[in-house]
């Protein structure tokens, strides 16, 4: 599929809200899993069958709890990993075909099925049959770099483990661009939730809204953003090629609200001219 924007949108752009203000970015807050990184690509393929596994305990699978599962999967994109494990528990419950775990139980054990994916592609790119920016989103070093060079504090926050992505993300060689920290999920802690983070931002720094921007491929950061009135830029890149529209990505960020959408970094001169008014 195309890339469609909205008339008078340039082609690399879709343009949802004419009216964000631009021009002022000083902070950006950027998602790292299907925003910058592919490392994790896939991982819903992952999720969604452990916790149908887990919801039916061994009896036939519905339609139904699928359908659930995937909904609720593509709902939360962008949320800690713990508060979707502690959704499967409810729903374990309440489906009452099996005995829930804890959270943290099932948490260990999606982490440990996602990782045999992870752990094979950075062996790929310790080998050097990779480079880091095989396993990122097309153009988005060139786009970190240029935010950087405009002085950008960046923030680089998931909803992974902090450990996991500290590793990942020093894998690719971007920690130098992010001057703002970044920040992974803590056990038994909502300290780095991004809602808390864009709050603190917002907040300790004094800034007006359209001097954030809150760039992600999931509708928690771009609900988030909004909520708060910063700058929310939608990422909607299909991780399999790294470049080019995910639809399904783009449906659910234009629900979410975001002022603007694009598919990847590949017109990244255009979109930091663009951002700053330049």
């Amino acid at each position: 599929m195309a890339f469609s924007p909205h008339v008078g949108s340039p082609s690399w752009i879709e343009i949802l809200n004419p009216e964000v203000e631009l021009g002022s970015i000083k902070y950006a807050l950027i998602d790292f899993d299907g925003t910058i990184s592919v490392i994790r690509q896939g991982w819903e393929d992952v999720m969604v069958p452990m916790m149908v596994e887990m919801i039916c305990g061994g009896n036939l699978v519905s339609p139904e709890i699928e359908r659930e599962v995937r909904e609720y999967v593509d709902y939360s994109t962008g949320i800690l990993t713990i508060k979707q494990m502690e959704w499967l528990a409810e729903a374990v419950r309440r489906h009452g075909m099996a005995e829930p775990l804890d959270p943290y139980e099932y948490k260990r054990i999606y982490n440990e099925r996602l990782l045999k994916v992870v752990e094979r592609r950075l062996e790929r790119l310790r080998s050097g049959e990779l480079n880091p920016d095989d396993l990122m989103i097309y153009g988005s070093r060139k786009f970190l770099e240029g935010l950087y060079d405009r002085d950008v504090v960046m923030y680089l926050v998931s909803g992974t483990d902090h450990g996991y992505v500290m590793n990942e993300a020093e894998a690719l060689k971007i920690t130098k661009y992010f001057r703002g920290g970044v920040y992974g999920a803590l056990d038994r802690t909502e300290a780095h939730t991004k809602e808390r983070i864009i709050r603190r931002i917002l907040d300790e720094e004094g800034l007006r809204g359209n001097e954030l921007i809150v760039i992600g491929d999931g509708p928690v950061e771009i609900r988030n953003a909004k909520a708060r009135g910063a700058i929310a830029l939608g990422v909607a890149s299909d991780e399999v090629r790294r470049k080019g529209l995910n639809p399904k990505k783009r449906r659910r960020l234009t629900a979410a609200g975001a002022d603007l959408i694009i598919a990847d970094y590949s017109e990244h001169e255009r979109l930091l001219r663009y951002l700053f008014k330049e």
